[in-house]
């Protein structure tokens, strides 16, 4: 297994296998498919699965000396405010607290957190900025879960960029007393509406006290914003994803390059700051779980980590990061991010070829495709009922003029099989096409001698000797022809032991009369071939007499 590949599968196992359910579709980018223009590609959206990205998060705290550590220093528990045994300290393995062990695995049990220093220098605000940085454009697809240690924030604001750290927003903001911190009422993400679901709220869910062991985590609600159209299961995605393409920023709302926690006051154990014992406040962060996936425009099913980026691995002749642009040798104005509609598969909007004249679709075609995984161009949409890479072949159902060059409009001409005596629509090269049994003819429209036409070529056998009534006539219990309207002909009564020399006389007279007079051993019979009416009158040898009237 390559190294890439390798690194998307160590992304894919990381997630819990309940989180990974929140959104799997649109895995596919594109599929080969067979038409009466050839086989060609069928494009569609997709994007990466999902993954914890706190594997490949890069951490950085600040302002400086922020952690604790450097110089040691004891703190105490609000639980245990005048127990102040805990010590941190950076240069011991056992007792220092540094930021990565917010994004580490806990394994057996044991927990690791960061933990900054103690609120020593009140009235001073402890302030601490924590800064998640992916250097990649990624949509968060599941709650971003922060696990606090010794209490949580008394308030905070989660922040995000979308240009890697040049300018920032506010995400939501987390206060014991929203008025009091930020002027803002509470509210819960269960308030909101759809039309008013991108607004940054305050709330108060996650900041009250409630004991430090009892409550952790600070959750930034994904998962019921996406149940206000999926349904509180999330069973209606086609909901959001539509919702996604129609809904002005909805998208943006859910994407992000970075996140940033700014701890603005901590934990203070439902009381005021005490302050003869400042030793028991300060943040300490465990864990943080961002599910979310690489962005790259619904151009891309995998996202891979080259030289310590996260890339998207672009489908769609589209490149970039995050498949923001199109391919060389592509038209960039032509790019597009692909489409969740139509449901359930959506819209690749593929880059097109930038040379149309390089696409050699024989006046057939103006629009070609470039196939990466076979690296070749193809015509798209071939007219004039061609098609194959360079609109070369004739449709199914029609076969080429040979009299004409490749790029006559008119080279492929219709095969107008006739849908009773052929087997097919479609022909061969030369336009003949596949008879039934007794139909003959370039369209299968004409009978065989010894066939009649009765809703395509069929035998018209009148007796075990297999002779045949022909020009449409019916045989009648193995003995005598029907002939059709405007036409006469024969009968075949007993011969009374007279005998009939030959059909050269029966026709005696008669100009175009093919009829015969077979003779057999028990009973002489005449199976006659109907003729139109010329007005004369025949008589054969005492055998028939046969009245043709005007």
């Amino acid at each position: 297994m390559s190294v890439p590949h390798l690194l998307v599968f160590v992304l894919l196992v990381l997630l819990p296998p309940a989180r990974c359910q929140t959104i799997s579709q649109f895995d596919v980018c594109r599929s080969l498919r067979s038409s009466e223009a050839g086989p060609g590609w069928e494009f569609y959206a997709c994007q990466p699965p999902p993954t914890n990205m706190k594997e490949v998060m890069q951490i950085r705290v600040d302002p400086p000396g922020i952690t604790c550590g450097n110089p040691p220093e004891r703190f105490c528990t609000l639980e245990n405010p005048y127990l102040c045994s805990d010590e941190c300290d950076a240069s011991s393995p056992d007792l220092s607290h540094p930021p990565q062990l917010m994004g580490d695995r806990e394994r057996g049990g044991l927990i690791t957190y960061w933990q900054t220093v103690t609120w020593s220098r009140y009235p001073e605000p402890l302030l601490a900025n924590i800064t998640l940085s992916w250097n990649k454009s990624l949509e968060v697809v599941d709650d971003i879960v922060v696990t606090f240690e010794y209490g949580r924030p008394t308030s905070m604001v989660l922040e995000k960029s979308l240009d890697k750290g040049v300018t920032w927003q506010p995400y939501q903001y987390y206060a014991d007393d929203c008025l009091e911190a930020f002027g803002m009422s509470p509210k819960r993400v269960s308030d909101l509406a759809p039309s008013n679901l991108t607004r940054v709220i305050c709330t108060e869910q996650y900041s009250r006290w409630v004991g430090a062991k009892e409550e952790k985590v600070v959750l930034f609600e994904v998962r019921a914003r996406f149940g206000v159209f999926a349904g509180p299961k999330l069973i209606n995605m086609d909901a959001l994803y539509t919702r996604m393409e129609t809904m002005k920023g909805l998208r943006d709302f859910f994407t992000f390059t970075n996140l940033r926690l700014r701890l603005l006051r901590p934990a203070l154990g439902g009381t005021y700051v005490q302050r003869d014992n400042l030793l028991k406040y300060f943040y300490a962060i465990s864990n943080i779980d961002v599910p979310a996936r690489c962005k790259c425009n619904l151009h891309a099913s995998q996202c891979v980590l080259r030289d310590a980026t996260l890339q998207c691995e672009c489908d769609h002749n589209a490149s970039g990061q995050d498949c923001q642009r199109c391919s060389q040798g592509f038209k960039s104005r032509s790019w597009r991010p692909g489409s969740y509609l139509p449901l359930p598969k959506g819209s690749g909007n593929t880059c097109t070829y930038l040379h149309t004249h390089y696409c050699e679709c024989n006046g057939h075609s103006n629009r070609c495709s470039y196939i990466d995984f076979i690296n070749v161009v193809t015509c798209v949409s071939c007219k004039h009922n061609t098609r194959g890479q360079n609109c070369q072949y004739c449709r199914l159902g029609y076969y080429r003029n040979a009299s004409l060059s490749l790029e006559d409009e008119s080279v492929c001409v219709e095969c107008q099989c006739d849908a009773e005596g052929s087997e097919s629509p479609h022909c061969s090269d030369s336009g003949f096409c596949r008879c039934k049994v007794g139909a003959t003819g370039r369209r299968c429209d004409d009978c065989l001698p010894g066939y009649t036409w009765r809703g395509g070529g069929a035998v018209n056998v009148c007796d075990d000797e297999r002779l045949v009534c022909q020009n449409g006539g019916t045989c009648i219990d193995f003995q005598r022809c029907i002939c059709p309207d405007n036409v006469t002909g024969c009968e075949n009564p007993a011969n009374n032991d007279k005998e009939c020399t030959g059909p050269e006389e029966m026709t005696k007279g008669v100009s175009g009369f093919s009829g015969f007079l077979p003779q057999s051993r028990n009973m002489l019979r005449f199976i006659g071939d109907c003729k139109l009416s010329v007005g004369v009158n025949v008589s054969v040898l005492g055998c028939l007499s046969l009245s043709v009237a005007l």
